[in-house]
């Protein structure tokens, strides 16, 4: 005791003690700091990233179910006018995957798939002129899509055809399974 009256005496002063259940913390440290402490920073931080991935999700499957314009193959093709389709011919259109069949009494779309197993059916290959022959399984169609011979089931779909101010236009999303060819199917010019 006789050192803190001495120190007393000569100008120096003791620390205050904490007492049992007194914080010992300075008057600076209960005052709120200013800026943003790390922890805030890191919240911010993960927040932000997860605020990030769920927009990133969002715009991907928005843009994922959005109707887009179709063209080609699903969509409605424009084949050509009329005029340029002379009768008894066929004309391959890549585009659309199917072949344009121009009849005396107008027009039938005949989609290029086998019936059978998907084969692609060129037109008047040389071993067989005139009809569509499956290279796969030999299945032979006659112009009008027809089943003649093979292991198909059925005769070539078909697509729906319709003429607009002269322009022959196939709808591709619209493709129908017959058993034989209807004169009902044919599309007037």
């Amino acid at each position: 005791m006789a050192d803190a009256e001495d120190n007393a005496m000569n100008g120096y002063q003791a620390a205050p003690t904490a007492q049992a259940g007194e914080a010992a913390a300075s008057p600076d440290a209960r005052q709120p700091q200013k800026g943003v402490t790390r922890r805030q920073l890191l919240r911010s931080m993960m927040w932000g990233s997860v605020g990030v991935w769920a927009a990133g999700s969002v715009a991907s499957g928005v843009t994922m179910f959005w109707p887009r314009k179709v063209a080609g193959f699903g969509g409605k093709v424009e084949a050509g006018k009329v005029d340029d389709f002379k009768v008894n011919t066929v004309t391959k259109v890549a585009e659309g995957k199917f072949y344009l069949v121009r009849l005396p009494e107008g027009f039938v779309a005949l989609y290029w798939k086998c019936p059978h197993l998907g084969c692609t059916v060129p037109w008047s290959p040389p071993e067989n002129p005139g009809k569509f022959h499956c290279p796969c399984h030999s299945s032979v169609f006659a112009m009008t899509g027809q089943k003649l011979a093979g292991p198909t089931p059925r005769s070539m779909d078909i697509m729906k055809v319709e003429i607009v101010d002269g322009k022959v236009i196939v709808d591709t999303g619209k493709i129908t399974e017959r058993m034989n060819f209807s004169p009902s199917e044919i599309t007037r010019a």
